[in-house]
C-alpha cells in the first residue's frame, strides 16, 4: 500500500468513525430530551418526515415531542431513558441501528418504580451533513416492578432531584459542585 493509499483509507476510516459518533450522539441526545421533557432537543433528532413506533402508536416526528412529554407527564414523576448496547449499520447516508435500552418509570404515586428492558430499532439518514432520526420502532422485552421507598431514605438524602425542565442541574454552564437545588 502506498502513502496516498493508505491516507485515502485512513480518511474512509475517520468518517466512518465520525459518522458512528454522530449517530450515537443523535440516540443519546433524544433520551435526554425526553428525560428532561425538553421538545426543542427532541425536535433536533428528528427529521421533519420521521415516524416514531412507540407500541400501537405511531407518531409523526412534528407530533413526537409533545405527545411523549404528555404520555410521560401524565404517568410519571421522572423518566431515565438509558442506552446500553448499540449496532451500527452504515449504508452511505442511511444508518441501521439496534439500541438496548433499560428505562426508568417513577409512578406519579412516588411509591413504584418500573424498570423496562428494550430496543431502539431505528433508521437514521444523514442530510446536510447531519445525521438525524427517519424511523424509531421501539420493543418492550420485560419489565421489573419495584417499591421506590428507597429514593426517601437517608440513602438517598441531599442527592439532587430531577427536573423536567432547564431548571435541572444538567443544564448549568459551568457545573459547579452546591449544595443548592432541589433535594431528596
Amino acid at each position: 500500500m502506498d502513502l496516498e493509499q493508505e491516507v485515502a483509507a485512513l480518511r474512509a476510516t475517520v468518517r466512518d468513525l465520525q459518522d458512528r459518533q454522530a449517530i450515537r450522539d443523535c440516540i443519546l441526545r433524544e433520551c435526554r430530551g425526553r428525560d428532561r421533557q425538553d421538545v426543542d432537543i427532541i425536535n433536533s433528532c428528528w427529521w421533519e418526515d420521521g415516524v416514531d413506533e412507540h407500541g400501537p402508536i405511531i407518531t409523526r416526528a412534528p407530533d413526537y415531542a409533545a405527545r411523549a412529554n404528555m404520555g410521560h407527564g401524565k404517568f410519571f414523576l421522572s423518566t431515565s431513558h438509558n442506552i446500553t448496547n448499540h449496532l451500527c449499520e452504515i449504508d452511505g447516508d442511511t444508518a441501521y441501528c439496534e439500541s438496548y435500552t433499560v428505562g426508568g418509570l417513577f409512578w406519579q404515586d412516588g411509591k413504584t418504580t418500573t424498570i423496562a428492558f428494550g430496543r431502539y430499532i431505528d433508521q437514521l439518514e444523514q442530510r446536510g451533513g447531519e445525521w438525524r432520526l427517519l424511523t424509531r420502532r421501539c420493543t418492550i422485552e420485560m419489565t421489573a416492578d419495584t417499591d421506590a421507598s428507597w429514593v426517601y431514605s437517608a440513602n438517598v438524602k441531599g442527592f439532587l432531584k430531577p427536573h423536567w425542565s432547564r431548571e435541572d442541574a444538567s443544564y448549568q454552564r459551568p457545573v459547579i459542585a452546591s449544595t443548592q437545588g432541589e433535594r431528596w
